[in-house]
């Protein structure tokens, strides 16, 4: 479902449509958005991206231009989330919303498939994530990362 509130770039192509979950993100120019991807309102992705299936991209994520999104990769806004009030009822967004956390990924980021981004990360330009990877506190730029947490492997 693409909902009515999505602005996407001139050149993107959405690989079935129907079977993605867009609302209130900004996609730009000559992306590429797979199967089953989830891109939550007040995200932002840049031009020239490739976001593979099953990648979850959550509120508060921004995305620079000519960076890879791995299959399964998962973004993370809230990194102490709950299900319920002290008082029992159901969190709502309102609730949680004093432990939301925005994400920055910079310009030419790889991230690996299956790899978690925690909640307030930075990542620094031209650095890959490795697939799998678990990335705990912000990467500086021009570094390979590996395992979990994330550690630099090496620098590019």
């Amino acid at each position: 479902m693409i909902k009515e509130d999505v602005k996407i770039g001139e050149g993107t192509k959405i690989f079935h449509p129907d079977l993605v979950n867009l609302y209130g993100c900004e996609i730009g120019e000559n992306c590429k958005i797979g199967t089953f991807v989830e891109i939550q309102k007040g995200s932002l992705v840049g031009k020239n991206c490739k976001i593979s299936s099953h990648a979850f991209i959550c509120k508060g994520v921004n995305i620079g231009n000519n960076c890879f999104i791995g299959h399964g990769v998962m973004f993370i806004n809230d990194n102490h989330p709950r299900t319920i009030n002290p008082d029992g009822s159901l969190e709502t967004e309102a609730d949680w919303s004093n432990r939301f956390v925005k994400t920055n990924i910079m310009d030419n980021v790889s991230i690996g498939s299956n790899a978690t981004i925690l909640g307030g990360i930075t990542i620094g330009e031209n650095s890959i994530i490795g697939a799998g990877a678990v990335v705990t506190e912000d990467i500086p730029s021009n570094v390979i990362v590996v395992g979990n947490p994330a550690k630099i492997l090496k620098r590019r």
